[in-house]
Order: structure tokens, then sequence, then C-alpha cells
């Protein structure tokens, strides 16, 4: 018979910590001593713990586990985007970025320092754009091993993070209770300490869970990777519009809206002859408009066996014009990590394409 697996520490809320301590006769204030070691001292081990009874200690690392990602690759870009390539303790890999301060990334201050998560291993939504489906979905992460990613780069690179994107491998809004409990950690004062209007779900069209999301008391933000503005657009690359199609995407977005006291963002990837006609732009500033949303542009990022382009600058900058005629609110995505296959999922495949070429070559 196969051990239960065991829950990792980093998956617990302040209460449960105190709740465990509890089950273990012992008094409930080491929560707090737990807590420390873990997202302020940022301890690698529960034997590290070393203000907790040696006892303790032993209990804990019975009953719970405290597993570390396996940095793999980091790949720097010129532009000083890090992407990290983690392998997770089931040998599955996932991907993280550390995006550059920039002034165009939702039109706000330029001294932050961001983090692209993921929230799956793969993903089974299928943007024919995206690399993360390519090799299909295995997994949810649990949510240690989302919080795991910031801890890991902030180690590795030595610099604090103030700003969290769900913007990585997978659909965060289809793993939504492990992601509200480690969006929780990271948010708590006990825990990463990060404001909530300093972190960003991004969702391709989940409808019924944009409503849960509204109803959740954190006013955190939220991002809609919308990428057509039109059925005929989103059905040819997002097949999630067959299920909620842009009226219905567009009515969870108002209920949103009304329910937070946050800017809905739209996620804009231009795509060559695909995305990027005028008419798009046209409808995209109504909808934006209805929403009082703001728009990111993203010049499309390359990926191999996948046909798509970026449109040339003057088509992007055309394009742009045309939003902020409108009045709506809008940013150009500079280039970021262009160089270094920073779209999500790229690493990910090539790593394990390269594996599996070495394990057939033997």
């Amino acid at each position: 018979m196969a051990k239960p697996v065991k829950i990792d520490i980093k998956s617990l809320q302040f209460d449960e910590l105190q709740e465990k301590l509890r089950e273990l006769a012992e008094p409930t204030y080491r929560a707090g001593q737990v807590a420390d070691w873990l997202y302020k001292k940022r301890v690698e081990s529960i034997d590290n713990m070393t203000d907790l009874p040696h006892s303790l200690r032993e209990k804990l690392t019975a009953d719970l586990s405290c597993n570390q990602l396996e940095i793999v690759r980091v790949l720097g870009s010129r532009d000083t985007t890090r992407k990290f390539l983690f392998r997770l303790n089931d040998g599955n890999l996932i991907e993280s970025v550390l995006i550059p301060a920039s002034p165009a990334l939702y039109g706000e201050r330029s001294d932050r320092r961001t983090i692209c998560i993921s929230t799956q291993v793969g993903c089974a939504y299928g943007c024919k754009f995206c690399a993360s489906g390519l090799d299909g979905f295995s997994r949810n992460l649990r949510a240690d091993e989302i919080v795991d990613q910031t801890l890991a780069v902030e180690r590795a690179n030595e610099e604090k993070i103030d700003n969290i994107v769900f913007m990585g491998m997978g659909e965060p809004l289809a793993n939504f209770d492990n992601l509200m409990r480690a969006i929780r950690i990271i948010n708590a004062p006990w825990g990463l300490g990060i404001g909530a209007r300093h972190i960003t779900v991004s969702t391709s069209g989940l409808a019924p869970q944009i409503r849960k999301l509204a109803d959740e008391a954190l006013q955190i933000r939220l991002a809609v990777s919308l990428h057509g503005a039109t059925d005929e657009v989103r059905d040819k690359i997002m097949p999630i519009n067959r299920r909620y199609n842009v009226n219905e995407l567009l009515a969870a977005c108002d209920y949103y809206t009304t329910h937070k006291r946050q800017r809905l963002t739209f996620e804009y990837i231009l795509i060559a002859g695909v995305n990027d006609a005028d008419e798009q732009a046209h409808l995209l500033a109504k909808h934006a408009r209805r929403l009082s949303a703001k728009v990111n542009l993203i010049p499309y990022n390359t990926v191999e066996s996948l046909q798509w382009s970026r449109p040339s600058r003057n088509r992007q900058e055309k394009f742009l014009s045309i939003l902020r005629r409108h009045g709506t609110a809008a940013t150009l995505r500079r280039e970021k990590g262009h160089d270094i296959n920073a779209a999500c999922g790229q690493l990910r495949l090539q790593t394990k394409r390269g594996e599996l070429k070495a394990v057939n070559a033997r």
C-alpha cells in the first residue's frame, strides 16, 4: 500500500499551522515562529528552524514535507529579463520569468520587480499561439509549488519581488482553489507580504470563474487574455471561446468590475494577419470603453513549430493609435525576453525534447 503523500508546510494557512500544532500537542504561538522561518528567514528545511525544540522539528518533519524547486536552467536576456526553468519533485518542469521594470507594463511606476508565475504543468486550453499547451496538460500545481516560484527566484536573484502576475504556464482560474490558497500566503503579513493590488491574475476567459473571483474579498487585479475582439477571430486562436464567447466573457467582466474597485486589463497579443486589423482595434476600443478597461498590447513572441509571427512595428503602432484615438488607455509592451524565448512554455518544451532525444540516443 502506497504511503500517503505529505502536505507541504508551505501550503498551510496560518490557522492551519496553528491547528497542526494543536494536533501535535504543541503551543500555537509556534506558528508565528514557523512562518518567520519560512517566509522571512527563508529556510529550506524544517530541521533548520533552530529556535524550535528538536522534538517539535521531528514531529513536523514526520507529518509535513518542505520541498524546494530545483533550478534546471536560467536564461538571461539583454534587457535583464530572466527565465527560470524549475523541476518539481515528481520530475515535471515549469517556468517562471523575472521581468525587468518597465513603465509600459500596466502604465505604473518603473521601479518594480515583477515575476510571472505558472499555475499548472502544461495547459489544457490549447490557445493556438501558445507553447504552454503543445506538450499537453499534466496536472495542477499545489499552493506550495506556486509560492515556491517567488521564493526561489528571490533567492537566486537576491532581489525582493514586489509585483506578481499569474501569466505563466497554465490557466490560473482552472486551478482556482490552489491559486487562491497561494495568493493568501503571498499576500498575508505573516507570509510574503505582497499587497493584493500588486497581484494580477490572468485568464483566457473562464467566465464562471471570473465571477467566482469577483466574489473573493481580496482586491487583486484581473487581466483578461482577449486576443480577439470578435468571435470569428477568437474562435480561430482560442478554443475556450467556443464555450464562453465574447458576449458571455464581457458579461462576466461586467460582473467583476461592479464587485471590485480594480480596473480591468485586456491583454492582447498582436499576431500578424490574424488579429491586428484596424477593425479589431476599433471593436477592442469599444469593449474597453464599456468596461473602463486598460489594454496591454503585446507583440507576439515567436514559438518554434508554430506558424504565427509578430506584426511590423508600423502595424503595432497603427493599432495602438486607433485605440488611443477612441480614448482607450492603452500601452504597447516593448520587447521583453524575445532573445531568450520568454513566451510561456518554450524553455520547458525545448528542455523536455532535448532530454527525450538524449534518452533515445543511449
